[in-house]
This record gives structure tokens, C-alpha cells and sequence, in this order.
């Protein structure tokens, strides 16, 4: 997007907005090492994950995406929660990106043993940690 100041001679700096970063009350994105991170905050049930998704998908569409989601916010954790770390995993491969996991609520983590999913995408107790990592979008369906 572009705005432009115009001055007495009409003509004016051209400024280029960036697209804001969704500020929602489950979510926080920002840039990191090359990546990016989206922190999800609060309880992750149906209502934050239909919240979430949009973005997600949009994030995830393009090629090449280095993502971290970090659960390290997250008081609550539904199957709302994980149909996203799946659909994200799935949407990730599929463009040849990466996606890597921060987790430490013990909760948590019990889900996604008890679902495979830490098989899938394991699970790093620091955002330093997850991104230190070569490749952490192993194993398969």
C-alpha cells in the first residue's frame, strides 16, 4: 500500500505501509532469525483456533516458510489446537517450508503424545532451542 504527503508542488514522499501484524487476543506474530513466529497466547479452543486459522493459512500458503509456533503462552489446549498444528504441518511440507514447535506446559505436551504428534513435530522447551534446530518437520503421515 501506498500513501502520499502531498506538498505545495503536489508532489510528495511516497511512504510504504507494511501490513500489520494480527494483534488478537490468541496471537502474536513477529520475525526471528529468518523466521516467523507466531505465539499463540491464552485458551486455544474453537473459537481461537477459527481466530487463528485465517492467518495461519495465509502464512502457510507461500513457499519456502521458515515458522515457529510457540505454545509457550497457552494456559488451554483443545483438539482445536491441534487440528491447527496439523493443518500447519501439512500446509508447511506441502510448500517445502519448515515448521518447528515450542511446548513446555506439561498438559500440553500429553496431548500431543498421546495423538503422535510429537512423532511428527517434536517439540523444543525454548524459542532459542527451536531455532537452533536444522530441520525439525520430520516423519510422515
Amino acid at each position: 500500500r501506498f500513501a502520499s504527503s502531498g506538498g505545495p508542488t503536489g508532489w510528495g514522499d511516497v511512504v510504504v505501509k507494511q501490513e500489520p501484524a494480527p494483534l488478537t487476543r490468541h496471537l502474536r506474530v513477529r520475525q526471528d532469525r529468518g523466521h516467523t513466529v507466531l505465539e499463540f497466547r491464552g485458551e486455544i479452543d474453537i473459537a481461537a483456533a477459527e481466530e487463528i486459522a485465517p492467518f495461519l493459512d495465509r502464512v502457510t500458503a507461500n513457499g519456502d516458510v521458515r515458522l515457529v509456533i510457540d505454545l509457550r503462552q497457552v494456559e488451554f489446549f483443545d483438539c482445536s489446537g491441534l487440528r491447527l498444528l496439523y493443518r500447519a504441518r501439512g500446509r508447511v511440507l506441502d510448500h517445502g517450508g519448515e515448521l518447528r514447535l515450542v511446548c513446555t506446559h506439561p498438559l500440553t505436551l500429553r496431548i500431543m503424545r498421546a495423538t503422535g504428534l510429537t512423532r511428527l513435530l517434536p517439540a523444543h522447551p525454548t524459542l532459542d532451542l527451536a531455532l537452533e534446530q536444522p530441520e525439525a518437520t520430520s516423519g510422515s503421515w
